[in-house]
């Protein structure tokens, strides 16, 4: 019992010690700085301070759960809306924008309830809110994008998502 206790404390000591290295900054003679943990010239090699890093460790996907509530709340108010999408531009549609500003239209079905928003997003990302149905997006790089449109509650929550749409913004270059 005590070689077992022994032996557990031990492995417990050896998780929960922090690993530390040195480490040394050289630079050549052409004045290329490398850094090592085993310098090749003391002299020249100075000992660098690292402080530790700062980890966090997130739950699993499936611990986190979403509230009941919550949940049926958005069932609730998305079974509202027959449908959410886009009227402009439309999918597979290339266009050309010297500015690459984008005017995105959307609409619903009925039509927004008080409280809730259009929200458009390009490639994956938030760029715009609106109760009129019309976002405006300024800057798009060239090239093919996708687009976004759901109906967000005044908390930001999702409430009903539409479909995404593929469109190509042409723009004048140096080269062309």
């Amino acid at each position: 019992m005590v070689r077992r206790l022994i032996f557990v404390s031990g492995i417990t000591l050896l998780f929960f010690t922090p690993v530390s290295a040195e480490v040394f900054r050289q630079v050549d003679a052409q004045g290329n700085v490398t850094f090592t943990d085993e310098p090749s010239d003391q002299s020249t090699a100075e000992k660098v301070e690292i402080r530790p890093v700062t980890t966090v460790t997130l739950p699993r996907p499936e611990a986190v759960r979403e509230p009941q509530q919550l949940r049926e709340k958005v069932e609730k108010e998305g079974a509202a809306y027959s449908n959410v999408r886009f009227t402009a531009p439309q999918d597979e549609q290339a266009f050309h924008s010297g500015s690459g500003n984008v005017a995105f239209q959307v609409t619903s079905s009925p039509g927004l309830k008080n409280g809730h928003k259009y929200e458009v997003t390009l490639d994956g990302q938030p760029v715009g809110q609106s109760t009129s149905g019309t976002v405006s997006v300024r800057n798009i790089f060239r090239g093919t994008h996708q687009a976004g449109v759901s109906i967000i509650d005044s908390a930001g929550v999702t409430i009903k998502s539409g479909d995404t749409i593929s469109f190509t913004v042409h723009r004048p270059s140096v080269l062309n």
